[in-house]
């Protein structure tokens, strides 16, 4: 994978020194885009996690792509809109050449029956309302969210896909993505795609707890296509205060919550923060273009900057080790795909 110290995003005057020039930058897929292997996903933004200050976020945002992260990742769900909006406000202050950044199309409402659309109109009216939010006349890349709850695949390749082509005729994007949690259902989409697909997003398949990823990475760097890994806490269940209610695993896989409840109980035993061996774990496979992490607290934020500024000790690696041995491995990559999608067609959908 290519890899660069000084990418076209860097702004004399704004970026500060110091983390910014610790910063790796890499190639995703075949764009012109080299982005920071430590990526912002504003889903904190929404107060999706927790209650949330919109002034706090704001400051986030400037402090982060300070810092030298470059890449941004949004979506209209994310609060119902709110994390666009917030960072239209965020972003008004914010040289356009310092980040690039991506929203998504196709999950919208709260209320199960309403939650994806992912029809060629109303993607078409997402993406301006989108752009509406953020203040933008265009973005670097749209993607289709979660593609697994499509009713069919059909519908992604002869609806979704061809209105974000369209917007990227119109000038509105500059590339193509698609995002969700079966990396079966993403290869399946690119390989019948007449839309050429520059990314994919995929969330809690290359943490400490489950690497699935690794297998299909040789596929998405054959089509040339960027892979952007999300969530490497997995959703708070690599975090020591564990993963909020709504998490797929607490009702689907309960012996995963059990194995990370006990790998961050012996973390705290020896001093160690588990969350920060996390981040350092998914950072270091190098197929991944960036990693996305997301807070709306400088504190949090301040917290994943000083894993790029200082990377593990050797007794942190140790326990590293050990938390993936004793921990980790045992689980066999253990995941929920498939069950939220039967919860949603019972409409017991929560997430």
């Amino acid at each position: 994978m290519s890899k660069t110290t000084s990418p076209k995003t860097f702004v004399p005057g704004y970026h500060k020194s110091g983390v910014s020039s610790k910063m790796e930058y890499r190639r995703l897929g075949n764009t012109d885009m080299y982005v920071s292997y430590l990526g912002l996903g504003a889903s904190a933004f929404g107060s999706v996690f927790r209650p949330t200050d919109d002034t706090e976020s704001c400051e986030v945002v400037d402090k982060l792509l300070q810092s030298g992260i470059n890449y941004i990742d949004t979506a209209p769900w994310y609060g119902h809109g709110k994390s666009e909006r917030v960072l239209g406000e965020a972003l008004k202050n914010i040289p356009r050449e310092a980040y690039y950044i991506a929203t998504k199309v196709g999950r919208y409402d709260p209320q199960p029956d309403k939650m994806f659309d992912f029809t060629y109109e109303r993607t078409v009216k997402s993406i301006d309302e989108s752009l509406e939010r953020l203040g933008l006349p265009s973005v670097d890349l749209l993607q289709v969210h979660d593609v697994e709850f499509s009713p069919s695949i059909d519908l992604i390749l002869n609806e979704t896909l061809p209105a974000l082509q369209k917007a990227k005729d119109e000038g509105k994007t500059r590339y193509i993505g698609v995002t969700g949690y079966p990396l079966s259902v993403l290869q399946e989409i690119i390989e019948k795609s007449k839309v050429k697909i520059d990314t994919v997003l995929t969330y809690c398949r290359y943490s400490m707890n489950d690497t699935t990823l690794l297998q299909y990475k040789e596929f998405f760097q054959q089509k040339g296509v960027g892979i952007i890994n999300a969530s490497p806490i997995s959703m708070g269940l690599l975090a020591s205060r564990g993963p909020p209610e709504w998490h797929p695993a607490r009702k689907h896989r309960p012996e995963v919550v059990e194995a990370c409840e006990n790998a961050a109980r012996y973390c705290e035993s020896v001093g160690v923060d588990l969350s920060r061996l996390a981040l350092h774990f998914s950072l270091s496979e190098d197929d991944c273009s960036t990693c996305l992490v997301s807070t709306a607290s400088l504190k949090n934020a301040q917290r994943n900057l000083e894993v790029i500024e200082n990377p593990l000790s050797k007794e942190e690696s140790q326990v590293l080790e050990h938390v993936m041995a004793k921990y980790m491995k045992p689980l066999d990559n253990a995941n929920w795909e498939g069950l939220e999608v039967a919860t949603l067609k019972r409409g017991e959908f929560v997430g």
